[in-house]
């Protein structure tokens, strides 16, 4: 998302922001909206790094599709929690509550996919399950669960053509597969304002994703899908440490123009 609209003057160049939320809001939902918006935001600056980089034209015209999707879905998010471009530019790392998973760095290829895999598999069932009800995020998530849908199946082929394609293409899949598992707890950790099961998610999750290990001719990851240091704290705040890095380039060009507009 570098180079994103500065339209939106912000209050002081480097200060810690926190917007607030609509009025009348559901202090919930507006964290929960927040969270996922966060999710959204900083998976599409990731994918947006492989702009002029990607393996072949094709997957580089799919995975900026696939960032402007989450883009769009980011945007509606954050303006649930405050000014978007506030809260996208001017918030300070601690403040961001996404999920550890999106911000780990691209790596190769493999992690790229195996990232999307593992994170797209979720938000479509979230998505799914949050269209179904009738709570404030309902109309949002019907809008997005098809483009999720498109998302996960991306990441599915992927993984496939990788796993079943050469032993260098498998090797690589796999330890990019076992590399990330360990991320892969905290979106089912509960989280407020909404009105969701989060062990039915994940045992769906667990299913749909093993069931593309398996037919990819890859191993099911076995170790523990939380780190004994808690891998998966972003709600919380807690982030790794290429988030830093990667929020700096994110804020660069907002935070060196205060005040300017198109």
């Amino acid at each position: 998302m570098t180079g994103t609209d500065t339209t939106t003057a912000p209050a002081t160049a480097g200060a810690a922001v926190t917007a607030p939320a609509p009025t009348g809001a559901d202090p919930a939902v507006t964290a929960a909206a927040l969270a996922l918006g966060d999710d959204a935001l900083v998976l599409a600056q990731r994918l947006g790094e492989w702009a002029g980089s990607a393996p072949v034209l094709e997957e580089e015209v799919a995975l900026a599709n696939i960032a402007l999707d989450l883009l769009g879905q980011a945007r509606i998010l954050l303006s649930l929690a405050g000014d978007e471009d506030e809260l996208a530019f001017l918030r300070e790392e601690r403040a961001f509550r996404n999920l550890q998973l999106v911000e780990q760095p691209n790596g190769d290829f493999a992690h790229t996919i195996a990232r999307q895999l593992y994170f797209s598999t979720y938000q479509r069932l979230l998505y799914a399950a949050l269209a179904a009800g009738d709570g404030p995020l309902a109309g949002l998530a019907a809008k997005a669960v098809k483009e999720v849908a498109y998302h996960q199946d991306h990441a599915e082929q992927w993984t496939l053509r990788l796993g079943d394609g050469t032993e260098e293409s498998r090797r690589r899949m796999q330890t990019a597969c076992d590399a990330l598992w360990r991320y892969t707890g905290e979106p089912f950790q509960p989280l407020g304002g909404l009105d969701v099961d989060p062990t039915t998610l994940e045992t769906a999750w667990l299913d749909s994703v093993t069931a593309v290990l398996t037919r990819a001719g890859l191993t099911v990851p076995a170790g523990p899908r939380t780190g004994a240091w808690r891998a998966g704290a972003g709600r919380q705040g807690l982030h790794t440490e290429s988030f830093g890095r990667m929020l700096a380039e994110m804020q660069h060009l907002h935070r060196s123009h205060p005040g300017a507009t198109w």
